[in-house]
């Protein structure tokens, strides 16, 4: 990709290089399984193909694990630099994040300690008790 030229100031770029350089996502790969997989709304309409082009003024709806992102394309990036750089691409508008927290699957598929159907030897400690009762 060393003849790929660079968008100029306020033109359009694709949403999986633009999700790259404001830094929402980690890799260029990320971006386009994020699109695939329907993650990523442009002005309201769900974006299926990674090469979907985005310009100034754009609204970008993001789910991401833990939280929704919405970002305001303010610029087309140049390259994926440091925060403060990838943060003059777009305005935040994203609501506080609620106070319940967003579970991952793994996290909703584990039982905290004591919860759930009690095992053999909790069912023979409660028989003891309830027949001590009588």
């Amino acid at each position: 990709m060393g003849g790929e030229t660079q968008p100029a100031s306020g033109s359009r770029q694709r949403i999986d290089k633009w999700l790259f350089f404001t830094r929402m996502v980690k890799s260029r790969s990320l971006a386009q399984s994020h699109v695939q997989s329907g993650h990523v709304r442009i002005n309201g309409e769900r974006c299926s193909h990674p090469s979907q082009m985005v310009k100034p003024g754009d609204r970008v709806e993001l789910t991401l694990e833990r939280r929704d992102v919405i970002l305001i394309v303010r610029l087309a990036g140049e390259r994926r630099g440091p925060y403060e750089e990838a943060r003059l691409l777009y305005d935040d508008q994203s609501p506080p994040p609620d106070e319940t927290k967003r579970l991952t699957p793994y996290e909703q598929a584990t039982r905290g300690a004591g919860t759930g159907r009690p095992t053999k030897k909790e069912r023979r400690a409660i028989d003891r008790l309830m027949s001590d009762e009588d």
